[in-house]
């Protein structure tokens, strides 16, 4: 397995490490109930270092970027980050994404872990704009530091105006005592917070800065369990789990992010399918009798007939019942229509609610 430039602190702190994506990776530190708390409550720290970095530097740049990613990159301004997807030939979903406008022809691509290799890959044969390429994910640590309290926490550690910084927005600047940090107020938990991206060679103090900092503030390492619970709370997909490079990213309810007044890859396959109606629709739904819906569960009608199947599943530790995400067809989409969850044979009531769940 691959490590980051923290596994050897994730266990001396006393972390379960686990494989994810082909990472060893902390699962939890404590339990992922008090982690996620922590999180929505005070603030909590992700090592996040697994995730990939790909610089994109020259004068074709964008045209490049507006070829392979789904949204809209001539709108991004310096100093901005947007989200999209790497849509595939087929009009599935390669990886979702992160761009980030450092500079003038100069933009960073932040993409998921396991999905490195096969990323990399896809810019090189597809890069005839010929856009200079730069695989930094093995160099890079990211931190993500999200909860009520985690602006308070970093600004000890920088000159840096962080409320200046609005969501989605970034600067470099000087952090930890480390210069050229991307400071970026984004995450994937809904609660508020920034991710830090600096040269793994620091990670090591910089995490332990983080962590002396936020000692007053209620602070807490946490881990891919919590993590989980957290983005699904927020209704954010999970690469693997909701899309992939078989679904549909207008049916996954990315339509936001697909814009079709410029040309990219699979432009008119998804063009097709938004103009004849799309078959099934990933929706968020709550349980209403007592169980935990899990990925690839069956969804079905009140007549037993199978109408689409769970992608993500929990127990929300916020709102303290089952809540999940799957793709139903589109007859069964809309707010409050009742659905049933096959939980071992039996049928348990749900219903589909908007997202966010909270």
């Amino acid at each position: 397995m691959k490590t980051t430039p923290l596994t050897d602190t994730h266990i001396a702190l006393g972390a379960k490490m686990v494989d994810f994506a082909g990472f060893y990776m902390p699962v939890r530190y404590s339990s992922d109930l008090d982690e996620h708390h922590c999180v929505r409550k005070a603030a909590g720290m992700f090592d996040v270092s697994h995730m990939g970095e790909f610089l994109v530097k020259g004068e074709n740049a964008l045209a490049f970027l507006q070829k392979i990613v789904s949204n809209d990159i001539s709108k991004l301004e310096k100093g901005q980050a947007m989200y999209g997807y790497l849509p595939n030939e087929s009009g599935g979903v390669v990886d979702d994404l992160l761009v980030y406008h450092i500079e003038e022809n100069h933009y960073l691509c932040v993409v998921n872990a396991g999905n490195i290799d096969k990323d990399w890959a896809w810019f090189n044969m597809h890069n005839s704009e010929g856009a200079a390429l730069t695989n930094l994910s093995e160099d890079t640590a990211l931190l993500a530091i999200q909860g009520p309290n985690a602006l308070a926490i970093l600004q000890t550690l920088t000159s840096v105006d962080l409320t200046s910084i609005p969501y989605y927005r970034f600067t470099i600047g000087t952090f930890a005592g480390v210069d050229n940090v991307i400071i970026s107020n984004t995450g994937y938990t809904g609660a508020g917070g920034f991710e830090v991206y600096f040269n793994k060679e620091n990670a090591v103090t910089v995490w332990n800065k983080i962590l002396e900092a936020g000692k007053p503030f209620g602070l807490q390492p946490i881990g891919l369990g919590a993590r989980d619970t957290l983005r699904l709370e927020k209704g954010f997909c999970l690469y693997g789990n909701d899309i992939d490079d078989t679904t549909s990213p207008l049916e996954a309810g990315l339509g936001w992010v697909t814009k079709f007044n410029k040309d990219f890859i699979a432009k008119d396959i998804l063009q097709q399918q938004k103009t004849a109606g799309l078959k099934n629709k990933l929706v968020g739904f709550s349980m209403i009798d007592r169980g935990i819906p899990r990925g690839h569960y069956l969804i079905k009608d009140v007549a037993g007939n199978e109408i689409g199947h769970v992608t993500s599943g929990t127990q929300s530790p916020t709102l303290g019942y089952g809540i999940g995400l799957g793709y139903v067809a589109t007859a069964f989409a809309a707010i409050d229509t009742e659905i049933y969850i096959d939980i071992r044979g039996k049928l348990l009531k749900a219903k589909v609610v908007k997202l966010p769940f909270l």
